[in-house]
């Protein structure tokens, strides 16, 4: 198998959208696309995407991890970007159908089958900047994958920044593909000058996220992260996180908090990201101001390990599932 996200499966699912509907959705090969150098996608950007996951368990049975929190996700991300709104059922049909097609091509445990739904405008109108694309495609992709850490997880280096913004103060909340490619010329710098990870992005000293993922900070028996407010991607394994924290009796932070409050939690604390693909990534080092500064002794927190053990041990199906997140769908 190779890296995260570069093996791909035979089949996938499509709609189009046209005349002001749906079409009906068809299983098809994974194919090139059919896309004039006019379409409205390769011009203003209009593309949203989800990525969710599937698994097979221990029983052969297949699970999918809350799928439906994707779909109002990708139909608010549409909304924002003017693209017309996937019809929910239309969606959570897709996605089940795009999965049970390749079913003997879901891997065993630990690995999974990734989803990646993906909104695309397609109408002819390189004079459409200011008006939506009247024409979509709505697909549904998949790919075996194994750990996002190949190597095995490890704590990662982050690069705080002070001056640059992820996203557009409200649109950080949307997951379109103009908000990582926003970060990626920073996150290639701090890796190339710094050998960071990732990027901390903190506008004015304000901490948000990284260009992928959320933020936590675990401090005593509080876990700490920015509250939603537009400029963070409301993350289905961020809620995850705080659902399980809640659980074990953890105080939940979700407020503004500064570079400098979080440069004197450090010593302390524990410190991770969070996402679908990596499911949650320490956090040992931070680059600020050209110093290095530990999170606490630099190396996995056993907090931020005991919340990623448990997590994934409810998505593979390891540790009953207390908050219905879980949907067998074969």
């Amino acid at each position: 198998m190779g890296a995260f996200g570069q093996d791909f499966t035979s089949l996938m699912a499509l709609s189009r959208y046209s005349d002001g509907q749906w079409q009906t959705p068809s299983i098809q090969a994974l194919n090139d696309f059919k896309l004039t150098p006019a379409s409205h996608v390769l011009h203003y950007a209009s593309t949203c995407f989800e990525g969710l996951k599937a698994y097979r368990w221990a029983d052969g049975g297949i699970r999918l991890f809350r799928y439906r929190d994707n779909i109002k996700r990708i139909c608010a991300s549409a909304k924002a970007l003017c693209l017309p709104i996937p019809d929910v059922d239309l969606l959570d049909d897709m996605i089940k159908d795009a999965v049970m097609a390749v079913a003997n091509e879901i891997p065993d445990l630990p690995k999974s089958l990734y989803i990646r739904p993906t909104l695309i405008g397609t109408e002819n109108n390189i004079g459409a900047a200011g008006r939506a694309s009247k024409e979509a495609y709505l697909y549904v992709m998949t790919s075996p994958v194994g750990d996002y850490f190949s190597g095995g997880i490890r704590p990662l280096k982050l690069l705080v920044d002070t001056l640059n913004m992820r996203s557009t103060p409200t649109f950080g909340q949307v997951k379109t593909g103009g908000n990582y490619a926003a970060a990626l010329s920073s996150v290639m710098r701090a890796r190339e000058q710094y050998g960071a990870d990732q990027v901390l992005y903190c506008p004015q000293g304000n901490v948000q996220e990284t260009g992928a993922a959320n933020f936590f900070v675990l401090k005593d028996k509080t876990l700490i992260t920015k509250k939603l407010d537009g400029s963070i991607l409301p993350g289905i394994t961020r809620d995850s996180i705080i659902q399980l924290a809640q659980q074990k009796g953890y105080k939940i932070n979700e407020c503004d908090f500064s570079v400098d409050q979080l440069m004197t939690w450090l010593p302390d604390s524990e410190a991770f990201l969070s996402g679908t693909a990596a499911v949650i990534s320490p956090v040992g080092q931070f680059i600020h101001n050209n110093e290095i500064h530990a999170v606490g002794h630099g190396e996995i927190g056993q907090q931020t390990l005991a919340f990623r053990e448990q997590l994934t041990a409810i998505q593979q199906g390891q540790q009953p599932d207390d908050f219905n997140w879980i949907t067998q769908i074969d």
